[in-house]
């Protein structure tokens, strides 16, 4: 028998090489995929609908992800509109609804409510900008052969054929509920048609006269005072307590009584007028020191000046059709969020991931799609929300709501090793209801006539002692629940925050940061 060589060939022992050279190189990236995800922080943000996770997201781009470029702030200019329109159709809507129902203080601004009604079910209203049709008064949009038109002085429904007839929309009846849309109907293209999309167009811009004369209406404000007894989206709201840097000194309009005033704001528009002249009658003649909430503290008076206007506020701003949404505008803008979403930036080379999802009850179902692997929980709670109802049943109260959903999660059998961060959000606006006394948390929450703050409470300097007792009281509602049933593997750290105050966000998640790598070191046994 003769001595059998080696029968591969070159070119299979060169095949076999790569090969091997490939395996390495797989194996070699495998090994430093593992690395960089064990190296990343995972964040979950839960919490019920409208609390502020999406917001905290769109802080991270802002704080760490060099923010948002003109083409996604254009991409907004659509959605800050539809905010502002649906605001006010849902106070002009609410003001018949309520018990005792809430008059126009002019009566002569009713026919600007039956337009506002009127347009509550136009599919795919435009917004145009204010150089669409200059000068132009009157107008017929089509909608399925339905012509809105003025019949003494307001407006009125009218079928082809049929006699007109006041309308008032099912939504105004329900105080804010939308009807289904209609199917959308091709615009027609030449001739008359032309013409009337034109009219359509041009008498859609009188909707920014409408809404601004309206918001003016005392008697639309006394329905937005009211405003926990229906749906209605923050951004509606005025909020007193806007980003302040302390980077700017702005200082009072020279030819007023109070321009000895300084007030160290951040203002992204220079206000033209003083800003303590908007006070009216009441306003004081002493000076105005910042306050640690970075509001315009008016001293034992609890007034304060809006200097973070609301969509209602900035009409004249947002119907141009230049308008560029400024990083407030963007935080407040509403959205509904549906589905997962995940956020990518690096902190001090450190990644992290953070996973925001719908908060509404019928998207809770999608959660358990990111519990693996999560480094912590980001628990958002809107504490100002203890007078308000959820919209899912227009019954449950919002605060009860995110302290069931609070024990759901802390009690999960698949989270018990995961400890949660708890964001107690929307402290600006939680103090104005508590200074405002028109909404006691006793009428909701009958525990709280018995409380006493806390002695390791830690209010903030100048903080009046009734806005810290409410928010440790809704503190330690949460806690009460972590601590009922801690066993020790995982843990919770409360937090006070306001959403839209990007210091507040960066200053907290700094705080964090320590904890969140502490519980990754935890999760991976280093620790």
């Amino acid at each position: 028998m003769g001595c059998l060589g080696n029968s591969k060939t070159e070119d299979q022992r060169n095949e076999e090489k790569a090969q091997r050279e490939a395996n390495k190189k797989i194996e070699k990236q495998l090994q430093k995929d593992k690395q960089v995800y064990r190296a990343t922080h995972r964040l979950l943000l839960l919490g019920a609908g409208e609390s502020g996770k999406s917001t905290i997201v769109k802080q991270m781009r802002i704080l760490h992800v060099n923010g948002f470029n003109g083409d996604e702030k254009a991409t907004k200019v659509q959605d800050i509109k539809n905010n502002l329109k649906e605001a006010i159709e849902t106070i002009v809507a609410a003001m018949s609804n309520l018990v005792p129902p809430v008059e126009l203080a002019n009566p002569e601004n009713q026919f600007r409510v039956d337009y506002i009604l009127s347009v509550m079910n136009v599919p795919d209203f435009d917004f145009p900008p204010v150089s669409s049709a200059p000068g132009w008064r009157a107008g017929h949009p089509r909608r399925r052969g339905v012509r809105l038109g003025l019949l003494n002085g307001a407006y009125v429904m009218r079928e082809p054929g049929v006699q007109a007839q006041a309308h008032v929309s099912e939504a105004g009846r329900r105080g804010g509920a939308r009807p289904q849309r209609p199917p959308r109907r091709p615009p027609r293209t030449g001739g008359a048609g032309s013409r009337a999309l034109t009219l359509s167009c041009a008498r859609f811009q009188e909707f920014y006269e409408h809404a601004k004369a309206l918001w003016e209406d005392e008697g639309v404000r006394a329905c937005y005072e009211r405003s926990n007894e229906y749906q209605l989206i923050d951004c509606a709201q005025y909020d007193t307590v806007q980003t302040v840097k302390l980077l700017a000194l702005l200082v009072a309009a020279k030819q007023c009584e109070h321009a000895h005033v300084l007030v160290k704001v951040e203002a992204e528009q220079s206000p033209a007028a003083c800003p303590l002249c908007l006070l009216g009658p009441a306003r004081p003649s002493r000076p105005v020191a910042l306050t640690s909430q970075n509001s315009l503290g008016l001293g034992p008076l609890n007034a304060r000046v809006c200097l973070s206007p609301s969509f209602l506020d900035k009409i004249d701003v947002i119907k141009q059709a230049d308008y560029v949404p400024s990083d407030q505008d963007l935080l407040r803008c509403r959205v509904l969020t549906s589905g997962i979403f995940e956020t990518k930036f690096q902190v001090d080379k450190v990644n992290f991931h953070m996973f925001d999802v719908g908060g509404q009850r019928d998207e809770r179902r999608k959660w358990i799609q990111c519990f693996n692997d999560v480094t912590a929980i980001i628990f958002v709670v809107a504490s100002s929300s203890y007078n308000m109802v959820i919209r899912e049943d227009n019954q449950t109260n919002r605060l009860q709501e995110a302290l069931n959903l609070f024990k759901s999660i802390w009690n999960n059998r698949w989270l018990r090793t995961i400890s949660v961060i708890l964001f107690l959000n929307k402290q600006d606006l939680l103090a104005e209801k508590v200074l405002a006394g028109k909404s006691k948390i006793e009428d909701y929450f009958p525990e709280f006539a018995r409380y006493t703050t806390p002695e390791d409470a830690t209010p903030e300097p100048g903080e009046d002692p009734r806005v810290t007792r409410a928010k440790y009281f809704i503190r330690d509602e949460f806690l009460r629940i972590s601590t009922a049933s801690g066993d020790g593997r995982h843990y919770c750290y409360p937090h006070f925050t306001c959403a839209v105050d990007t210091e507040n966000i960066r200053r907290v998640f700094n705080d964090c940061r320590d904890i969140i790598q502490r519980m990754h070191l935890r999760q991976y046994e280093l620790l």
